[in-house]
């Protein structure tokens, strides 16, 4: 249930909090008041698009939040939010924060939160009935929502599915194998003369780096060697002559000054050292050849390489792992046959079991459209539709071909009414008024609320194109399902209004030379006036406010 509405910065609000009670609540203003303000506020909460523009002039962000009292039959969505890892006991405060860069922020009891989760949080809690959803129900795909919706068909709607996905899963292999089937051979020999060629070049991982030091490095041998040995014999002299005798003097001026020592040592190192390293340059220079065969072999396997990576990969390892696929894709096309035999069956199989389950949710709904469109004309009769006929029609047929089904099943119901006696049922599209539209969707409303654990309902002017009788049978019916759920409604009719429990008059005022929208809780005293000026506008009489008040005690009757 809907306890508290905290709205700032959004649209013409600048700050709002209201609290609400059970039962029916009632929100009525002039044209253009901001009524739409609040609906809008609501369906930001549950994921709706939203726009800086909304942001209130002035403002940086725009904020929605709203307080909802859990019950113990509110599982699902204690569950939801556990999975979450939301902490709710009795209370959960869902809260949405717009910026002006357009980007927005979820949060529950304080933990931020993803768009989808709230949204699937909200779809649990409340439920809107607007204008936009008149123009749905003309919609037939719509029609099957509601008899899933009656009948508690949804899980079985949710294995159709899986099933259906499963089946589709398979067959689309199985079509791809064939296809593949009809192009095996001219794949065998291509794939055959790949993986071939990558085998018998035997490449290594780093084979071609290895390559190309060796290569540079025979290109040069010649230069290698001139260099090599002159350096080794310039070192040699060097350490054989005059860094020899630095090195024994510096042995005997230690034994006459002991703190030179360490410096002779050291010196000593060095020139053992070097003439280690004049030793590792002269085997180098020694085991360096010019070899132009050797270069020959190594250039032409350096482009036997290259050529690979430029038809099957840009590094010497991808060539390597495209071999390796090809090989793989080969043993795949040499068990081809029995794939597919083996995918036959399993596809076959997915079918049946998806034939079955899809004939088994269509028997469901045969039932389940005969309790709606039962309990349907049962409620269009208290609505003032006395002689008005209300029919399902299905046009797909069951167990027919699995190419004709969909996620959905076979099923494709489609809602048929007549609102005159002797006249033939056509679909809604065709025939409904706007008037006959709006209670068909009351009736409607009403009984998917006694099937689902959705607590709060808002009625967005559900009253559009009905008055006189009409308007009074829908407002009982209005305030029957405010007798087991909290039921906002947002209207015109004061016939409606007189049945709250509780009433607030949205209206826009000047504040310091800028407009804001209010809303304002109203006393008995206040709600006569509202209902009179509803009635009459300005020209409110001792007779109109007579006719309010009979129209209030109406509810104490109900």
């Amino acid at each position: 249930m809907l306890k508290e509405l905290i709205i700032t910065n959004l649209a013409l609000i600048e700050k709002l909090h209201v609290s609400f009670a059970e039962g029916l609540t009632v929100l009525t203003g002039e044209t253009g008041a901001g009524k739409s303000i609040i609906l809008q506020a609501i369906h930001l909460l549950g994921g709706g698009k939203a726009a800086a523009t909304w942001i209130r002039s002035g403002a940086e962000t725009a904020t929605v939040e709203a307080l909802f009292e859990l019950q113990p039959q509110h599982g699902l969505i204690l569950e939801k939010l556990a999975e979450m890892g939301c902490e709710a006991e009795n209370e959960l405060v869902v809260k949405r924060v717009i910026s002006l860069k357009g980007s927005s922020r979820y949060f529950m009891n304080g933990s931020l939160a993803m768009a989808k989760a709230v949204g699937e949080v909200m779809e649990n809690l409340l439920s809107v009935a607007s204008q936009h959803d008149h123009q749905q129900l003309l919609q037939p795909r719509s029609h099957l929502d509601c008899i899933d919706a009656v009948g508690g068909l949804w899980p079985q709607r949710f294995i159709v599915a899986q099933r259906y996905d499963a089946w589709m899963e398979a067959r689309e292999l199985y079509q791809k194998l064939v296809s593949r089937e009809r192009d095996k051979e001219q794949r065998r020999d291509f794939l055959a003369f790949q993986a071939k060629e990558i085998e018998e070049a035997a490449a290594c991982p780093g084979e071609d780096a290895a390559l190309v030091l060796e290569r540079d490095r025979l290109r040069a041998s010649d230069d290698l060697i001139a260099l090599g040995a002159k350096s080794w014999h310039l070192l040699a002299e060097a350490v054989n002559t005059p860094l020899s005798v630095v090195r024994k003097n510096l042995v005997q001026m230690a034994v006459f000054d002991q703190s030179l020592a360490g410096l002779a040592e050291e010196v000593a190192g060095n020139c053992f050292q070097l003439a280690d390293q004049v030793q590792v340059i002269r085997n180098y220079v020694e085991a360096l050849a010019s070899d132009p065969a050797r270069l020959d072999m190594v250039t032409v396997r350096l482009d036997l390489l290259q050529r690979l990576k430029r038809k099957y990969g840009g590094e010497l390892e991808a060539v390597i792992a495209f071999g390796r696929a090809a090989k793989q894709e080969l043993a795949e096309l040499e068990a081809l046959d029995e794939r597919l035999v083996a995918l036959e069956q399993e596809m076959r199989q997915r079918g049946v079991a998806l034939s079955e389950s899809a004939t088994m949710l269509s028997k469901a709904r045969l039932v389940a459209a005969q309790e709606l469109a039962g309990k349907m004309r049962a409620s269009l009769s208290a609505l003032c539709f006395e002689q008005a006929i209300f029919e399902i029609c299905f046009r797909g047929e069951q167990g027919q071909e699995l190419s004709g089904i969909s996620r959905l099943g076979w099923d494709r119901p489609e809602f048929m009414f007549s609102a005159n006696q002797g006249e033939e049922v056509k679909p809604l599209a065709k025939v409904a008024s706007g008037g006959e539209l709006s209670r068909l969707m009351l009736a409607l409303k009403t009984l998917l609320a006694e099937k689902d654990q959705i607590d709060t309902v808002i009625f967005d002017e559900i009253d559009a194109g009905i008055s006189g009788k009409a308007a009074e049978a829908v407002a009982r019916k209005i305030r029957e399902l405010a007798g087991h759920h909290q039921v906002f409604c947002i209207t015109h009719l004061p016939q409606i209004a007189s049945m709250a429990d509780e009433h607030f008059l949205v209206q826009k005022t000047v504040v310091e030379a800028r407009t804001q929208t209010s809303i304002i809780p109203l006393s008995v005293e206040k709600r006569e006036q509202e209902l009179a000026r509803m009635l009459d506008g300005d020209s409110v009489s001792d007779q109109t406010l007579a006719y309010v008040r009979t129209l209030m005690d109406r509810k104490a009757v109900l």
